[in-house]
């Protein structure tokens, strides 16, 4: 069982690291991939404060735990922004392809009333 002193000093680490990494973050919004780092690393700070104060290291544990979050949470938001990218892509080609659409059914009705015309 984990003493109310090494759980302090968990909790402490791991809020001093999403500290730090969320100041680092101040410019603009965060991207999806900096969004799945902050909430990596914040995680696993926690998991392991937690898991480090159990063998009377928690700070370390915090520390390798939220490297490890850092790392993983990172690739998994680079995964995430690509798709947003390919979808934001999709999404203006298709809206690209009804512009052309819609001025090409406006040109067939504009040739059909000139022959109607003749």
């Amino acid at each position: 069982m984990i003493g109310r002193k090494e759980f302090v000093k968990g909790a402490v680490a791991s809020v001093l690291a999403g500290a730090i990494l969320l100041s680092g973050c101040s410019g603009g919004s965060l991207t999806t991939r900096e969004k799945g780092a902050g909430i990596g690393a914040l995680g696993g700070a926690a998991a392991g404060g937690i898991i480090g104060a159990a063998v009377r290291r928690p700070a370390a544990g915090a520390l390798i735990g939220g490297a490890l979050g850092l790392g993983a949470g990172a690739l998994i938001g680079d995964q995430l922004q690509g798709h947003e990218n390919t979808s934001y892509q999709q999404q203006q080609q298709i809206n690209r392809n009804q512009a052309d659409i819609e001025r090409n059914r406006q040109e067939i009705q504009r040739v059909q009333r000139q022959r109607a015309e003749y």
